[in-house]
């Protein structure tokens, strides 16, 4: 009796422990979004993409420089894991009011050849350092005997959550951070070099998205991390919603910094990192990276004068391009394929703001300053009275024949369209729009078409076999065949 009671404890233990390392993301609270994401919906979907954080958090109280309380930590970014293997990278700024290292040599050279660190701004230089070290200590560039290098770190300011004149990051935090950096879920909200940070009017953090879209029938991936410490709540939407007027009144910060030190209205930074897998050039990644702001402003940024809006862009296609020795051939997509991907971008950037926010806990740090999470109940409640709730029980997924209708089909005067099956999701590829359309269904071989004013109604020979499609719509039909 003993021992199984101690089993029913060890399992409940076991559950709550699942339940609470398990982080709530916004479609989970029937938040909509555009464009569809990858099966972890987080940069790690870009193949050979990986993250590692450091967090730091201990002491409360009153802040005593050097001792806390500490609230902060770093994060780590490789675009092919842990090894030399530099991607095509650009970028840029909406407001340059903070740091990012190592630009001058990604702008002059079009590659990036470093993991990207993000931290807070008083722990640049540590962070660079021992990023440099590591490189020494595991023989980073082979056989290679280098004589530059240039460490890309970036920055947001926590100094009102931590001790941040305390300089408590060190390289063993870094080398944990890379030490972590791993493929699969990303940790989100008061983690990394997310930990102290706070963003339109609740607590920030680290949060990511991801992105996946055809071209020409090749399946590509896009997928961005945000650190988010910038806004003011006035500004804040989500998917339209003015939340932050809503919740003008609701959990406010609680500063009690001397009044010189108080944050102004909108004041922050934000650093983006967006990856792809998709064969881009440095001039069309700088294209990506002026994409960001589109995102951010959908969420409330503004790129205020007080705010340090940085963000990096790069491709882990082409791995042969980096080659010193020799001609390199490269494959790259026309600039008229491209509009998927900014769209992408701004889909991801806008998702990946909030998923930090709605992973983020609420914090109390130095002085007893207290930034509070976005309220969950809240925000569900907004989307279903602005009409907005996407019930998250209820998506779209492909039935057990969806095999049976995969395949193209040949409808003039406009040309092919394509049928796929995506991330358990029938979806429509059509000439006339980029992207693609989930397919959502009525009956057996009768789906809906989301974005589009028809229905599509599989017909079948007499052996059962998916010959033709109908495409119907105000009364009137057309036919496509289906021809491979």
């Amino acid at each position: 009796m003993v021992t199984f009671r101690y089993l029913l404890l060890g399992l409940a233990f076991i559950l709550l422990y699942s339940a609470n390392a398990q982080q709530s993301r916004a479609r989970d609270l029937g938040i909509p979004f555009d464009g569809e994401p990858g099966p972890l919906n987080s940069i790690t979907d870009v193949k050979g993409v990986e993250v590692g954080h450091s967090t730091i958090i201990w002491g409360e109280g009153e802040n005593v420089v050097g001792k806390g309380p500490v609230r902060t930590g770093v994060t780590a970014i490789f675009p092919r894991g842990k090894k030399f293997s530099p991607v095509y990278a650009n970028w840029d700024s909406l407001n340059g009011n903070g740091e990012m290292t190592g630009t001058t040599w990604i702008t002059e050279s079009g590659f990036l050849e470093t993991p990207i660190m993000i931290t807070n701004t008083n722990s640049v230089g540590v962070v660079r350092d021992a990023v440099l070290k590591w490189y020494v200590d595991t023989g980073w560039y082979g056989e290679d005997n280098w004589w530059y290098t240039y460490p890309v770190v970036a920055e947001t300011y926590d100094g009102f959550l931590n001790d941040i004149y305390g300089f408590h990051v060190k390289e063993e935090h870094v080398l944990e951070a890379i030490g972590n950096a791993s493929t699969g879920i990303v940790p989100e909200g008061n983690v990394g070099g997310g930990t102290g940070m706070m963003a339109l009017g609740f607590k920030g953090g680290i949060g990511s998205a991801s992105r996946q879209f055809f071209l020409q029938d090749s399946l590509y991936t896009l997928g961005v991390l945000v650190q988010a410490n910038f806004g003011s709540k006035s500004n804040l939407h989500i998917a339209g919603v003015p939340v932050g007027m809503q919740l003008q009144d609701t959990l406010n910060y609680e500063l009690k910094a001397p009044a010189n030190l108080q944050r102004k209205e909108g004041d922050g930074s934000v650093i983006v990192v967006v990856a792809t897998d998709a064969p881009l050039l440095p001039h069309q990644l700088k294209r990506l990276a002026q994409r960001v702001p589109l995102g951010l402003a959908l969420v409330g940024g503004k790129g205020y004068n007080g705010s340090g809006d940085i963000f990096i862009a790069f491709s882990t296609a082409n791995q042969n391009a980096f080659n010193r020795n020799d001609l390199a051939q490269v494959e790259v997509i026309p600039n008229e394929f491209i509009d998927v991907l900014f769209e992408s971008t701004i889909q991801a950037v806008e998702e990946s703001v909030i998923n930090a926010m709605v992973a983020a806990e609420t914090m109390t740090g130095i002085n007893g300053n207290k930034a509070y999470a976005i309220p969950h109940e809240s925000i569900t409640k907004l989307m279903k009275e602005y009409k907005r709730y996407e019930n998250p029980e209820t998506r779209a997924y492909a039935p057990n024949y969806s095999g049976e209708l995969i395949g193209s089909y040949q409808l003039q005067p406009e040309g092919q369209f394509k049928i796929r099956l995506l991330n358990k999701k029938l979806v429509a590829i059509f000439p006339w729009r980029s992207g693609f359309s989930n397919l959502m269904e009525v009956s057996r071989d009768v789906f809906e078409v989301e974005g589009e004013p028809f229905q599509l109604t599989f017909q079948r020979n007499e052996n059962n076999k998916v010959e033709r499609v109908i495409i119907g719509s105000n009364g009137q039909e057309f036919t496509a065949k289906k021809v491979k």
